[in-house]
This record gives structure tokens, C-alpha cells and sequence, in this order.
């Protein structure tokens, strides 16, 4: 399968000849495939946010090409335009960007940029709305009223409310309870589910991506040194460690069991996993605790 999405040899310094110059990409190739949902993780200052902000066109790279369905998305001033309706980028913290007098019209600034007529405008506006869990009455609410999950929801959907073939979430969950960050991750698999869109979510919750993402791509030091299966990513605790990272508290359990002589299998990173190796264990004998 041809990636939907992809950079090659993707570079990026910032304040290029001056004192501060700052390597922030160095030759990066990533890959993001038809309707996969993406993971994206590293530790603060290692390149994420850079990254997925050359995705969709916000920053142009010093070197290398960022391509959609294998064209440059910097081919012409046309090109650059339509990648930022079909690739939506939802920035950290979004509902600060809000600005409309109504929730309605925050959710159809985007639609109205791309010169759609009304009829399907409104279409995109309820079907975003409900996709975000947002009710009809909300609607013609200033959005200011509306709590900070709602406003978080609102935000969110007036990036799907352009239908964008590829959805980019930095730290999506960022700052709500755990009940907030439930309710966001469900509308956001909505959506995935729905459209069989690609999704790609910048987050620092290995929990999240264990238990979400098809794939983890690790990024250290503006490159890529790992990049797999959630399985994959998480078995390789050491490495993860040394790039300020860790793994799932579930797989740092069962590998705590292992270094105590326990017969488990040190991957785990999932609740059901976790739930089928204890009773396995148990059956066969096992000490648990």
C-alpha cells in the first residue's frame, strides 16, 4: 500500500546563520497510510510538533519534500492550499483559537473558506457537531459559554468539518480530566471509524498510543530512531528510557514481574492482556502476588 502521507529527507533549521540556528528535523522519512491510526512520541523539544506542522504545509522545509499521494505539496500555490483542507491540523490547546460569535460559525469558518455553498455547509456543520458529541442547541451558543472539553469539542470540528482525508492531533487530551479525555479520544475513533480516515495523534500518554494507535513512530532529536507496532515500539523499554521516555505502566508491571522470576511475558501494554497473562498464570500454577 502507497502511503497517503510521507516526507523524504525531510529537513528543518531554524534561525538559519544567526547564533540561535537550531536543527529542529534532520533528514526525516516518515510514512502515514490510508485510514492508519498514528501515534506519534518523543520528549519535549524532539521535533513533534515541528513535524507534523511541514504536513500540511504551515512550515516549508529547508530540505526534502513532504508529499500527498505522491505529489509535493509544494509543487504551486494551489497545491499548497487545497493540503491544508484534505490534511486538518488541530494544534495543542485549540480552544484558545476560537473567535466566532456562535459555535456554529466556528465550526464553519473552515467550510466557508473553501467556497462550498450553504446547503453543505450546514451538512458539515451538524455532522462535525455530532461527530464531537455537540448537540443542536449548542450551536447558536457563543462558545465562550461552553465548558473546556466542549470548547476542545468545538475546536476539533471545525477541523472535520472540512472533511480532511488526514486528521493531525497534537496532544488532543491535553489538560482535561480523565472523563474529558474519554470523551475526546471517542470522538475522535468516531471519526476514524466513520470516514476511515488517517489519524495521527502527537501525545506523551504511552497508555493512549498503547491502546489506540496501529502504529508508534518515536522521534528523538529530529529523527527517527524507532518506529513500529505499539508491540513493537514498548518492547524496546531501554532505548525508550534513553530518549526520556517510557513505556506503558502495565508493561513496566509485568516487566517488573519478569526481573522478579515470574514466567510472564514482558510486552504487555493492555488492560485485556494484562487481564488474559494473570489468569494464565494463575491457572498454570503462578504466583501472582
Amino acid at each position: 500500500m502507497d502511503p497517503i502521507l510521507e516526507t523524504k529527507d525531510l529537513c528543518c533549521t531554524y534561525s538559519i546563520g544567526t547564533p540561535f540556528e537550531h536543527v529542529a528535523l534532520d533528514h526525516v522519512n516518515f510514512q502515514a497510510y490510508p485510514g492508519e491510526y498514528l501515534g506519534i512520541i518523543g520528549h519535549t523539544g524532539s521535533g513533534k510538533s515541528t513535524l507534523i506542522q511541514h504536513l500540511n504545509g504551515l512550515l516549508k522545509p529547508t530540505g526534502g519534500q513532504v508529499l500527498l499521494h505522491g505529489k509535493d505539496i509544494w509543487a504551486d500555490s494551489k497545491t499548497t492550499r487545497q493540503t491544508r483542507f484534505k490534511v486538518g491540523l488541530v494544534f495543542q490547546y485549540p480552544e484558545y483559537q476560537l473567535f466566532e460569535e456562535t459555535v456554529y460559525q466556528d465550526i464553519a469558518f473552515g467550510p466557508k473558506n473553501m467556497k462550498l455553498n450553504q446547503d453543505e455547509i450546514d451538512r458539515r456543520v451538524h455532522q462535525a457537531a455530532y461527530f464531537v458529541g455537540l448537540t443542536d442547541d449548542m450551536l447558536d451558543k457563543s462558545p465562550f459559554e461552553l465548558s473546556g472539553g466542549q470548547k476542545r469539542r468545538v475546536a476539533i470540528a471545525g477541523v472535520i468539518a472540512m472533511e480532511p482525508e488526514v486528521l493531525i492531533l497534537d496532544e488532543p487530551t491535553a489538560g482535561l480530566d480523565p472523563q474529558g479525555r474519554e470523551a475526546i479520544l471517542g470522538n475522535i475513533q468516531a471519526f476514524h471509524d466513520a470516514r476511515n480516515a488517517t489519524i495521527i495523534v502527537v501525545s506523551h500518554s504511552m497508555e493512549d498510543m498503547a491502546r489506540l494507535a496501529d502504529r508508534v513512530v518515536v522521534i528523538n532529536d529530529g529523527k527517527i530512531p524507532l518506529e513500529g507496532t505499539p508491540r513493537q515500539v514498548f518492547a524496546q523499554g531501554d532505548r525508550l528510557r534513553d530518549m526520556g521516555l517510557n513505556t506503558p505502566q502495565l508493561t513496566q508491571v509485568f516487566h517488573r514481574l519478569r526481573e522478579m522470576g515470574l514466567p510472564v511475558d514482558d510486552s504487555v501494554y493492555t488492560m485485556e492482556e494484562a487481564k488474559t497473562a494473570l489468569l494464565t498464570l494463575y491457572r498454570e500454577g503462578g504466583q501472582v502476588c
